[in-house]
């Protein structure tokens, strides 16, 4: 029977193929006890499914390689941790043995009692850690009867579940599952993004997935409205015919722009800049025709690696990505460990009681000042091959900018005394992500040659939201008139001090944002290499001046539904 529903966009794309459902991850087991003599062989089935999930987790890590390594191995860690910690598994030999619980009941309880005081916390970032305890239970549940926890698809599945974590997003892309739809999660989550950068069409917070869809049933997804349709009927499969005929058409489209201007349709140029880590995201950011690197990510070096990249390694990387644009200026953002990117290095702190607030960007690198003068000389080192920016993360106050300017006009100074080969001037720029940092712009500015306004993390602590808790999908979101303001204001103390301004979240490569961030004064965006050409074609089909003039309302709105009707008018 025909049915449709709906949830929002996270990846764009279309797609036709059968539902393969995934229930939740609950673990529901009834209460049941063994026989005295059988406890010791029930702790050795526990013991043994511990050391079988261990190994199947280190063996998934050893697969990973390349830049996917760094984003999903972060979590493939924590799990490990997890599964590490005693508080959650030493108790279940208490259990098995004092209650003689069956090992299955045993951890359904341990699971519970870690749950609530995991729920019990203050802190939401904390909290939302329960969906990883959940994600290590049901490995362990898996493998105490041998089956599966690994989510298998097969090519042309489309899976339709509660929540995908960011490594599941990779291993169904290489499976060949066509698409995904989740009743839970955000457009701005890292399990979007990575779906985003690997082209698989994501619907999130498709509320009606898992009730009005059965396994098996063909499903019409349309990741570029946010619609999904059950066994759709003639009518339908011919429309989707010509909807894939259009994105098609669409994508030729947009390749035809590679060598075009970013020009507004009164001619006004807006520069693109590229996110990039690898030499491969390079290779594409030049192929597109991107301005130059506008975020150059150094934490890739660190992550997944127990030793820490030398000067020597870390200005090979340098100089390979400035060689690799030809002339275009790369920003180098200094090391951005911590929060949610922990190395094995044992730099960034694995037990922080609240890791998005704590030693991570620019404070762990005054923190390890001998780390942080390798760095720059390395990227000093770098400028004589090419334009280069310095980017500091995590500013918060005039004197961080100080301690760094000096810093590296230091090392500069240094490696020109001793005949090394370096540029006259490198630009010293700031990232925007922190709330203090936009209110104390005035106070440092002067002190600046330029600034990223990191939207990820200016929203999430802006709004006290956090961006990978899936509860929280509808609280985290640019449209809010708090964000609106803080922007404007960022773009207005930029413009009065002559210092360019650009915006490196993922806002920037979404094209629906594109009208607001014009309007707000913003002419410089920085993304994923993938997505320069869709903005771009967003970018030529806007009136820049007719633009500017309608921000004034946008500046005005009072909440969200306001800012969204004004999205609406000015959204092509």
């Amino acid at each position: 029977m025909r049915r449709a529903f709906s949830g929002i966009p996270a990846s764009r794309g279309i797609a036709l193929g059968r539902a393969r459902v995934r229930i939740p991850h609950a673990l529901e087991v009834q209460r049941e006890t063994i026989k005295p003599e059988e406890v010791d062989a029930e702790i050795e089935r526990v013991h043994s499914a511990i050391a079988f999930v261990r190994a199947e987790m280190h063996d998934l890590r050893q697969r990973l390689h390349g830049a996917l390594a760094h984003e999903i191995g972060e979590f493939l860690d924590l799990h490990a941790l997890l599964l590490d910690d005693p508080e959650l598994l030493q108790g279940l030999d208490t259990l098995i043995r004092t209650k003689r619980y069956t090992a299955d009941y045993a951890l359904r309880k341990q699971r519970d009692r870690v749950a609530n005081v995991f729920l019990s916390m203050d802190d939401p970032y904390l909290r939302s850690r329960i969906d990883d305890i959940d994600q290590v239970i049901g490995r362990l549940h898996a493998a105490l009867h041998r089956r599966d926890a690994e989510l298998h698809g097969i090519a042309g599945d489309i899976l339709v579940t509660d929540v995908v974590t960011p490594a599941e997003i990779a291993q169904l892309q290489a499976q060949g599952v066509l698409a995904v739809i989740t009743t839970m999660g955000s457009q701005l989550s890292h399990t979007a993004i990575l779906a985003r950068s690997l082209h698989l069409p994501l619907i999130v917070g498709a509320t009606q997935a898992l009730t009005k869809t059965n396994d098996g049933d063909v499903l019409i997804v349309d990741a570029l409205e946010g619609h999904v349709i059950r066994e759709p009927d003639q009518a339908d499969l011919t429309a989707h015919r010509k909807r894939v005929d259009a994105f098609k058409r669409e994508r030729k489209q947009l390749n035809r722009l590679r060598r075009e201007p970013t020009r507004t349709q009164d001619g006004v140029d807006i520069k693109l800049w590229a996110n990039a880590e690898s030499r491969e995201d390079i290779a594409e950011a030049h192929g597109l025709g991107a301005a130059g690197v506008g975020l150059y990510r150094t934490e890739f070096l660190f992550l997944g690696t127990h030793e820490i990249p030398d000067e020597e390694k870390q200005f090979n990387a340098y100089r390979d990505a400035v060689l690799g644009m030809t002339g275009r200026t790369v920003t180098i953002r200094t090391l951005d460990l911590g929060a949610d990117k922990s190395d094995d290095t044992g730099l960034a702190l694995r037990d922080e009681p609240n890791p998005a607030l704590g030693l991570r960007g620019i404070r762990l690198s005054m923190a390890r000042e001998k780390l942080f003068d390798i760095q720059l000389r390395a990227i000093a080192r770098a400028s004589a091959y090419g334009p280069v920016r310095v980017l500091l993360p995590m500013i918060t106050s005039r004197e961080e900018v100080v301690y760094a300017a000096r810093k590296l006009d230091k090392v500069r100074k240094a490696l020109a005394d001793k005949g090394v080969a370096v540029a006259e001037s490198i630009p010293l720029g700031t990232m925007i992500e922190v709330p203090a940092a936009a209110i104390a712009l005035p106070l440092f500015i002067s002190k600046v040659d330029f600034l990223s306004v990191g939207t990820n993390d200016l929203v999430q602590y802006l709004l006290a939201a956090d961006r990978n808790n899936d509860a929280l999908g509808d609280l985290y979101t640019p449209m809010h008139p708090a964000f609106i303001r803080m922007l404007s204001e960022i773009v207005r103390t930029a413009r009065k001090a002559g210092k360019p301004v650009s915006i490196c979240g993922e806002i920037a490569a979404d094209e629906a944002f594109v009208p607001m961030l014009l309007a707000l004064g913003i002419e410089e965006l920085s993304m994923h290499p993938g997505s320069i050409l869709t903005v771009r074609k967003a970018i030529r089909a806007i009136d820049h001046a007719q633009l500017l003039q309608s921000g004034r309302a946008l500046s005005r709105a009072v909440d969200r539904e306001a800012i969204s009707r004004w999205m609406a008018r000015h959204t092509g």
